[in-house]
């Protein structure tokens, strides 16, 4: 018998096309015909494997969020992961987090929108949730911290601070923006400002958190 032409059909396959698709072209760009036509299939025939549009576009965006490290939660407890802390826990997926969106930009607002039955956002939210409560956090207050990482994180992912500044020079009048004489400098180092605020801020809600941690060891 002759083998087919195209590999089969799989979830697997149809999601990585559509990812594909969006992070070369953005969400508008994804359609039923549009990713049959990468496929080299029919367009009837993705519909057995997704029902409807937002059913595909929830796995492609629960496998983004499949790429998130989760190992630094692995061993729970005040102590965490490896010997780490939860701060130090937090901060490595923290990191991992925005680097997984930040390799699929145009997925961040569907994302941004929470887990749903998402599996593998789900696994995420179990794992951050159940280490800082085994790491002595109150359950009300570690959703809180949960919540306010993935806002965080989803936030800083959604736009670049400093691309939004136009290079140039003449936008910025002295008379109107005494101190934004630099301020068209700011596009040509993006990685460098978006970097440099994502650390700062990640480095200052750790260190408020440490301070409101420790208070709960003074309570009775």
């Amino acid at each position: 018998m002759a083998r087919p032409r195209t590999p089969l059909l799989s979830r697997e396959r149809i999601v990585a096309a559509a990812l594909r698709l969006i992070d070369d072209e953005g969400l508008d760009a994804l359609s039923t015909r549009r990713l049959a036509t990468e496929l080299s299939v029919s367009g009837p025939s993705l519909y057995n494997h997704f029902a409807t549009k937002d059913e595909l576009l929830d796995a492609v965006v629960d496998s983004v969020i499949g790429e998130v490290d989760l190992s630094m939660f692995g061993t729970t407890g005040a102590a965490g992961a490896g010997g780490g802390s939860w701060p130090e826990a937090l901060r490595d997926w923290a990191r991992s987090y925005r680097a997984a969106l930040a390799a699929h930009p145009n997925i961040v607002p569907v994302l941004a929108q929470g887990p749903g039955r998402r599996p593998n956002a789900l696994r995420l939210a179990d794992a951050v949730f159940g280490h800082l409560v085994e790491s002595g956090w109150p359950r009300g207050q570690a959703t809180r911290i949960g919540a306010l990482m993935r806002y965080f994180v989803t936030g800083s992912a959604l736009a670049s601070f400093a691309a939004g500044f136009p290079a140039d020079a003449e936008v910025y009048d002295a008379a109107d923006y005494p101190h934004l004489g630099e301020a068209h400098r700011l596009a040509g180092h993006r990685g460098t400002v978006d970097e440099g605020a994502f650390e700062t801020g990640l480095e200052a809600l750790l260190d408020g958190l440490a301070l409101r941690y420790a208070r709960l060891a003074e309570r009775p």
